[in-house]
């Protein structure tokens, strides 16, 4: 009994690491972008360090992933894994069609990476819901 709920404040204490983690990646990456455009705009030197600092939180939010991915269990472990092997495939086969019909000029715009990104977002969050559905 207590051994369970032990590991449930394991769980919920990665799960806010993570959390955490991933605020601090998506807000250092709108300040590049944003801050590039609205406040120091063409000074590349504060671009680039800001763009380093954004990588290397990026490192730890992806250390932080697969520390929170160890302390599921197996279960969740099997969720969280098919919906990343659905996301990558998703990504892969999307991303190279949506890379051809820009490059053939079947769209009138450019593909965008940002665009993908939703695309691989959207798909890992459907496969966690649809493991969670099966495996209930």
């Amino acid at each position: 009994m207590e051994t369970t709920s032990t590991n449930e404040n394991c769980t919920t204490g990665r799960t806010k690491l993570l959390a955490l983690w991933t605020t601090l990646w998506v807000t250092s990456l709108a300040v590049v972008v944003f801050g590039n455009l609205y406040l120091w705009s063409g000074n590349n030197t504060i671009t680039t360090i800001l763009l380093i600092i954004n990588l290397l939180i990026g490192v730890g939010m992806i250390i932080a992933y697969i520390k929170h991915l160890k302390i599921l269990d197996e279960l969740q472990r099997k969720i969280h894994l098919e919906a990343m092997g659905l996301a990558l495939g998703i990504a892969l086969i999307l991303g190279i069609s949506y890379s051809t019909m820009d490059v053939t000029n079947l769209i009138n715009f450019d593909a965008e990476i940002s665009h993908l990104v939703i695309v691989i977002g959207l798909s890992y969050f459907a496969g966690v819901v649809i493991g969670q559905f099966r495996y209930r």
